[in-house]
């Protein structure tokens, strides 16, 4: 018995979209089609499963892109979330609803979700320094503020996360920070707010996780462990916004909930509208029942920008709350690239969803195959327009496509296209490969592995057209009717059996097939036999795929590098941060920066943007721990002279003590450079 088997009901959620802009295929890779892949099969296993989705529309992202459109929020969430459920269905995403988070039943209950926590003195209040921005009157949100990460030294994190090397961070960790509001340095002002204790919930945390290290992912896990192991601290769960839910306490007017605390609520209360709509209890989906065996199975797909949510906050506030059932599993995906860089959607560098579905019309199953295959399980991946286009003709259209293909031609052909005699597999060897592929194909799926589990697929496909090839029913079919009749009814069953495992994969295609072979229903169950009655008829063939051709690739390349050209023109002369308030020279002074020699250059073990580094700095040999593992070889950057700031608090970073800054240069692309001090300086001497 497989470990879904154990479970009565499944609540499958995939991360709710930021409604501020289009989806692209980096989104789909990372949380909709695994999560669509495995609702589609536990529905073919005949579970009771509901899957669950919608737009997030709180949270400073909607109201940044509101003032940068000069519209509102209202209006922003409106257009995109129409625009992502209309994509969403066009594409094929099964979700039994999809919600958003600015009904009245969502915000009633995040609402009294936090009341819950508040009455039982979960939450501490406190007064502490929050940055203020003078010029606009008003605090600042955490999207609200950038500044240099103190991680990895981008000059463009965030107050929340540094999405460069994903440090989840407080606004105050920020060095040098700046409101994107008005673009001058903002002032520390107290402001009473709601904090959820993480650090007391901690050793229930370490307890909990530890029984998920042998069944969640190694990027899941570690991730959360290292979050662990750096002790957790209260995170404030209100805000000072204008826009989101409000905090419902006389005493916090004009204070919102923290989006991270409202949104993970979303799967709840669209789950409260699904039932409603549909007569089911939706209690019985979230919360503990009275018989533990009773409880249904919860599992969150998200991309890994999004562990530390899923895994370490919300399951605190359901553990606050004292009813909920916490996820039995989070399989979260690394991050897709596209063509050799980071998809970006700041400069245009995407694949859009909407694009795609009207550039390729009819071509969902195409995508789904091509990113499935590539999908990001355990690292990151890639996709190109060429592997696009050689899965497609190379797999799609010669293994899967043509298998499907001379089996319905050569029916037509020698027996007009009707079953004689009935059929079932009559092969004992075809029988026990189509059995180990199933297994093959459960455990790939019962375990996550969606790329494993359609090679599986594709693996019957393959087994087909060899099968095929060996008994060659068109050269025997005068010789030996009966044998070469025989052959092609074993390869319409086997037919049969492909279209099967291929519904979670592939569901429209599954569907084309089934409607060829004039199946009595548009799907088939998987304990469903696969028999053909006497006198059966076949509808026509048909293609199942064609072929991408050279131009289609060579279009989509050159619109790729149309935005791109267009992002640097419009970026050839960026709108200039304005500069920072005035200080006084002594501040200035305080400042020691000192030329140095890079000696050695290691990476930092598990982390994919830290570099160790050992610098000559003409007073000392001293440690520094930069951000710059993903623009540098270490043997390229051995001997490089630097600006090295020597009188920084030291800092310690992954267990390595930092001290210093190297200074850097970042481009419109984000490429950093060395802020060099120029030929013949020696180390240390002073830059001023």
């Amino acid at each position: 018995m497989s470990q879904i088997d154990h479970y009565k009901r499944y609540t499958i959620t995939s991360a709710l979209p930021y409604a501020n802009g289009p989806l692209h295929i980096g989104h789909l890779a990372g949380a909709y089609i695994p999560a669509d892949i495995f609702v589609r099969y536990l529905k073919l296993k005949k579970k009771d499963v509901v899957y669950i989705c919608g737009s997030d529309e709180h949270g400073a992202a909607i109201t940044i892109k509101a003032k940068k459109e000069g519209t509102t929020p209202q209006a922003i969430i409106d257009k995109y979330h129409e625009q992502i459920k209309q994509s969403f269905e066009d594409f094929g995403i099964g979700f039994d609803i999809y919600h958003r988070t600015s009904s009245p039943i969502h915000h009633d209950l995040s609402q009294e979700f936090f009341l819950n926590l508040y009455e039982k003195g979960e939450f501490i209040e406190k007064y502490s320094e929050q940055y203020y921005d003078a010029d606009f009157d008003q605090f600042l949100a955490d999207r609200y503020i950038t500044g240099t990460c103190p991680n990895c030294s981008n000059p463009s994190a965030y107050g929340d996360q540094c999405e460069r090397c994903g440090t989840s961070l407080n606004p105050t960790d920020l060095i040098n920070p700046v409101s994107t509001l008005s673009g001058k340095t903002p002032v520390l002002k107290p402001t009473k707010h709601w904090f959820l204790p993480l650090d007391k919930y901690q050793p229930w945390l370490e307890e909990w996780l530890a029984t998920k290290a042998d069944d969640w992912k190694v990027n899941v896990y570690g991730q959360c462990t290292s979050w662990l192991k750096s002790g957790l601290q209260p995170r404030a769960m209100t805000r000072d916004l204008d826009w989101g839910i409000d905090v419902p306490l006389e005493e916090a007017k004009g204070k919102k909930l923290y989006v991270w605390m409202d949104a993970p609520i979303g799967y709840i209360s669209a789950t409260k509208q699904w039932a409603e709509d549909n007569g089911k209890d939706w209690q019985a989906y979230w919360k503990k029942q009275e018989d533990e065996a009773d409880d249904a199975c919860l599992l969150h797909f998200i991309g890994k920008d999004n562990i530390v949510f899923h895994c370490i906050i919300f399951p605190s506030i359901l553990h606050a709350h004292g009813e909920y059932i916490l996820p039995q599993n989070v399989p979260a995906n690394e991050f897709l690239n596209l063509e050799g860089e980071k998809l970006s959607t700041s400069r245009n560098h995407a694949v859009w969803l909407h694009e795609y579905l009207e550039e390729f019309p009819g071509k969902q199953d195409e995508l789904r195959y091509v990113l499935t295959s590539i999908l990001p399980e355990t690292s990151d991946s890639e996709f190109t327009w060429k592997d696009y286009q050689a899965r497609v003709n190379n797999e799609l259209v010669a293994i899967l496509g043509n298998f499907v293909n001379r089996v319905m031609i050569l029916m037509h052909k020698f027996f007009d296209g009707k079953v004689v005699g009935g059929a079932k597999l009559n092969n004992e060897i075809l029988n026990i490969q189509i059995g180990n592929l199933y297994d093959e194909i459960e455990r790939s799926l019962d375990s996550y592995k969606f790329r494993q589990g359609l090679q599986g697929a594709m693996d019957m496909a393959r087994l087909g057209n060899r099968y095929l090839t060996e008994q060659e029913p068109w050269k025997i079919i005068k010789s030996e009717s009966t044998q070469a009749r025989e052959a092609l009814h074993n390869s319409l069953v086997l037919i049969v059996h492909i279209a099967t495992v291929l519904q979670p994969f592939l569901p429209t295609t599954s569907k084309k097939i089934l409607a060829m072979l004039n199946w009595p229903k548009d799907n088939i169950g998987l304990d469903e036999e696969a028999v053909f009655a006497d006198g059966h008829q076949l509808n026509a063939a048909s293609l199942l795929f064609e072929k991408v051709e050279d131009e289609a690739v060579e279009k989509q390349l050159a619109k790729l590098q149309a935005k791109k050209q267009a992002t640097v023109v419009e970026q050839a002369e960026p709108e200039l941060v304005p500069a920072k308030e005035a200080i006084n020279y002594e501040s200035f002074a305080t400042m020691d920066i000192r030329v140095g020699t890079i000696l050695t250059a290691e990476k930092v073990a598990k982390t994919k943007k830290l570099m160790k580094l050992t610098i000559d700095t003409g007073i000392d040999q001293r440690t520094v721990v930069s951000g710059i593992a993903e623009h540098f070889e270490p043997e390229n950057i051995i001997g490089q002279q630097v600006s090295i700031l020597v009188n920084l608090e030291p800092r310690e970073i992954k267990g390595i003590l930092s001290q210093g800054m190297i200074l850097m240069a970042e481009d419109a692309e984000g490429k950093l450079t060395f802020v060099s001090p120029g030929e013949g300086m020696h180390n240390g001497s002073v830059i001023r």
